[in-house]
């Protein structure tokens, strides 16, 4: 004996399934970012040192104007100057990057992802695989920017208060004391 709700449970699974797998797919392509390292084309390390990575991890894009050429492969710690030693990973076809080359750790929006920015140089002379990036920008904290601007660190003179103007009904500070009109 079969059910008329037996065809609408099994349509009702199915549904959930596919749902269920669509999910778990968008999920993987979010969590690579969408790439899957599918190149065709190999790659080089250049290495940077910074003193504050901020939120930068690895796999993270490193752009040129905005265009990705490469990723964050790796992240160390140097145990003699305690500078984080970030390994980038560069496309082969992004191989003529001047030596003098900076590099900076910037976030996309107010919120975003950390990602390595590179300004090229004017230098003839290109970087080698294996190289190190000299000019480097640490990330800039804003959380703690922030704190310092809200209380006191970094607005001018925190502390100090502005003279109300005449035309509000009190007097400047600076201006001469009179008696006049004033009854004992």
């Amino acid at each position: 004996m079969t059910s008329a709700r037996g065809p609408r449970l099994e349509f009702a699974v199915g549904a959930f399934l596919l749902l269920a797998l669509a999910s778990l797919l968008v999920l993987a392509i979010a969590s690579t970012n969408g790439q899957f390292n599918f190149s065709r084309g190999g790659s080089y390390d250049l290495t940077a040192r910074f003193t504050n990575l901020g939120q930068l991890r690895p796999n993270a894009p490193v752009k040129v104007g905005g265009v990705t050429i490469g990723r964050v492969t790796d992240i160390d710690l140097d145990p003699v100057k305690f500078d984080s030693i970030v390994t980038l990973s560069i496309e082969d076809r992004f191989n003529e990057i001047p030596i003098d080359t900076s590099a900076s750790i910037l976030t996309g929006g107010l919120l975003g992802e950390s990602y390595v920015g590179l300004v090229p140089g004017g230098d003839m002379e290109v970087l080698q695989p294996g190289e190190e990036l000299v000019f480097t920008s640490p990330a800039v904290d804003l959380i703690q920017m922030v704190g310092k601007y809200m209380f006191g660190g970094g607005g001018g003179d925190a502390g100090a208060t502005q003279p109300a103007s005449p035309e509000a009904g009190t007097a400047s500070p600076d201006a001469p004391h009179s008696d006049e009109g004033v009854t004992p």
